[in-house]
């Protein structure tokens, strides 16, 4: 290993976080400060979706859901009963692991598109219910006057300050997503997504497994949401609507299935990428969807898997051509 590999390898971590925590002073107006603010709390919800479907094999495609619940809990707790902004995010995660524990229960044993379609239709339903529920959410009209952190005497209402708090969030998030993957019930996940009948043949309780990531995801989700919700100071259901799901699914598959940086920089990624086409009027929308096709196609392993092979050879452990070379010989030995 070179010494450039070795600075590389040891520094790369704290060069990425000084990045971004001068990132607000580069950022020219309150505009792209705002989309970077919202592309961070997508980041967060991809991560978070990857850890269920990325580690399970899972996929919920009513994702949005938890996020709504976890927004419209943490409103609620901040606005009625006037309890700590800390505390009510964290309120809201929970409140948002318990709805995913009502619907993992009956439905953790389905597998593939069955699981799908059964959170589909919880989406939905969580769609209608803050619609009409008027009396607990608002309905239409939504909740308005959420209050914004107000800690060790700074303004958190201003975009480029409330970025920090997003930016710790997010940090928090993907050290404990990281410590989940490689502990003990990490590994029983990533069997399962790999084969969960023969993960169920060597012993692990699949069922159990698939019900902690659904939690752990749905968690962090809700959280997403509480964020969502101070940030923004008013939330209705539009910002929840099942087409969400969808968006976010994309971010997780783009980032890179199983990949907890793919995941994360194709949420900021894709969030990011519409509003810097906005110029080009609708036709951003199909470059959109080009530029995601394209990258399934050509990185089946999303940009997650870029990161991670350009991470090797800067670090050493990769050579260049090695992956082509490996190719070359699985190609020779079927032939």
């Amino acid at each position: 290993m070179s010494t450039f590999n070795k600075i590389y390898k040891y520094s790369r971590i704290w060069v990425l976080l000084i990045v971004a925590i001068l990132l607000p002073k580069w950022i020219p107006n309150l505009y792209y400060q705002g989309v970077v603010n919202t592309a961070l709390i997508f980041a967060i919800l991809s991560l978070s979706l990857n850890i269920l479907s990325g580690c399970t094999g899972l996929f919920c495609v009513g994702f949005v859901a938890f996020y709504g619940i976890g927004a419209y809990g943490a409103a609620i707790l901040a606005t009625r009963f006037q309890w700590p902004i800390l505390l009510c995010l964290l309120a809201g995660g929970v409140i948002s692991m318990a709805f995913s524990l009502l619907l993992g229960l009956p439905t953790m044993r389905l597998r593939g598109m069955y699981f799908a379609v059964a959170t589909l239709a919880f989406g939905e339903i969580m769609y209608q219910l803050f619609v009409n529920w008027v009396s607990v959410t608002g309905g239409s009209s939504g909740i308005k006057r959420i209050p914004t952190p107000n800690w060790f005497g700074v303004n958190f209402r201003k975009p480029e300050n409330y970025y920090y708090i997003l930016l710790v969030a997010a940090v928090i998030v993907i050290i404990l997503t990281r410590n989940l993957i490689n502990s003990r019930p990490g590994r029983a996940m990533l069997s399962i997504r790999e084969n969960d009948i023969a993960a169920e043949a060597m012993g692990v309780d699949v069922p159990k497994y698939k019900m902690l990531a659904f939690a752990v995801s749905t968690f962090f989700a809700g959280v997403a949401g509480g964020l969502f919700a101070f940030y923004a100071r008013y939330i209705d259901p539009t910002s929840f609507v099942n087409a969400e799901s969808s968006a976010i699914l994309a971010m997780m598959v783009v980032g890179g299935i199983g990949s907890i940086s793919g995941s994360f920089i194709g949420g900021l990624v894709l969030s990011i990428l519409p509003e810097m086409m906005r110029f080009l009027g609708n036709i951003r929308l199909v470059l959109y969807g080009l530029a995601v096709v394209v990258i399934i196609i050509f990185a089946p392993k999303g940009i997650g898997g870029a990161i991670e092979w350009i991470d090797g050879v800067l670090c050493g452990t990769i050579k260049v051509g090695q992956q082509s070379q490996a190719a070359d010989r699985q190609a020779e030995v079927k032939e």
